[in-house]
């Protein structure tokens, strides 16, 4: 008895202080395909985006423009003008989000039906 325990506890040792189990089974898929999920996919026109890091920007401008003399002293002013330069090109980047979304209207998805195989693709 007294040798069914340490070798019980070298077994332990050897693995790290954790017995072994037996390996989790998962359901076989077939190599080189996944499943995608039946959602709807979202607006991906940018604008909304674009918008949101152009007030972002603005944000962080104004709450800078208070310690300009600070910034100054520090040699940091550049953090302002990096504001400012996030701005202009957000604001850039707005108009071209924009004129992209209305120069070419993507069609309606029509959603898919569960079970019709759309959901699975082939990797290559």
């Amino acid at each position: 008895m007294a040798r069914s325990e340490s070798s019980d506890k070298q077994s332990r040792r050897a693995s790290g202080g954790r017995r072994a189990s037996a390996p989790v089974r998962r359901p076989a898929q077939p190599r080189g395909t996944f499943t995608v999920a039946d959602v709807q996919p979202f607006d991906v026109d940018g604008v909304r985006a674009v918008g949101i890091g152009t007030v972002m920007w603005g944000v962080a401008f104004v709450a800078l423009l208070p310690f300009y003399g600070s910034l100054n002293e520090s040699g940091r002013v550049w953090w302002l003008w990096t504001c400012a330069a996030g701005v202009s090109l957000g604001l850039f980047g707005l108009e071209y989000c924009r004129r992209r979304r209305d120069r070419d209207p993507s069609p309606e998805v029509a959603p898919t039906p569960p079970g019709s195989g759309a959901g699975r693709r082939r990797l290559v």
